[in-house]
């Protein structure tokens, strides 16, 4: 098995404190993904970034932020701005691919699945921001499309929703993807399962 390490969006609107989309506990949750990066780094596998971007004008919008129909003319992710940026805790692999997306799945409208097929992947693992949205999002497009998944939850964050803390969001979401998309563990299960070594 060929695996391949896919950090999704982390970025500065959700690891700075002054941010509206700040995810609580986001030191800890970087601190899984660059032990995750490390590890990935060691064995050679390849490191995917992502990073969510929208061109200023919103042209690439889509529905994207108008999904109840209203649109909205005040929007995150914009280019150029430094809440897209890396988090500044982001370990940056030297040998790593990197690439801007517009939309929740890292599949969708990107040259994801040609990179992964050329580089002879067949097993993703998945950490990052956002747990409900765009990690959750990639791991069942991923399914979709006869990868195997490893979902590491405590290496995904979010910032909740209304109702839902990030806490309740991992356990939702870990239940889900666990009953027929993705393998679910911690990063410490992961790396200590020794899987990656095998890879």
């Amino acid at each position: 098995m060929n695996t391949a390490l896919l950090v999704i969006d982390a970025q500065r609107i959700y690891t700075d404190k002054s941010s509206e989309m700040f995810s609580e506990g986001s030191d800890e949750t970087m601190a899984k993904i660059n032990s995750l990066i490390k590890a990935f780094e060691a064995t050679g596998d390849p490191i995917i970034y992502f990073r969510h971007v929208h061109k200023a004008d919103g042209s690439d919008l889509g529905r994207m932020f108008d999904y109840t129909g209203e649109v909205s003319e005040d929007f995150n992710f914009k280019a150029d701005s430094d809440e897209v940026k890396y988090s500044a805790e982001l370990r940056l692999s030297k040998d790593r691919h990197e690439i801007k997306k517009t939309r929740y799945s890292a599949f969708a409208r990107t040259d994801l699945d040609s990179l992964l097929r050329k580089l002879e992947v067949d097993t993703l693992v998945i950490c990052g921001f956002m747990t409900n949205f765009c990690c959750d999002s990639t791991a069942r497009d991923a399914h979709d499309r006869d990868y195997f998944v490893d979902f590491i939850l405590d290496a995904t964050g979010t910032p909740g929703t209304e109702n839902l803390d990030q806490a309740r969001i991992r356990e939702i979401v870990g239940e889900l993807l666990a009953a027929g998309y993705a393998r679910v563990s911690t990063a410490g299960e992961y790396l200590g399962s020794g899987i990656l070594n095998k890879s």
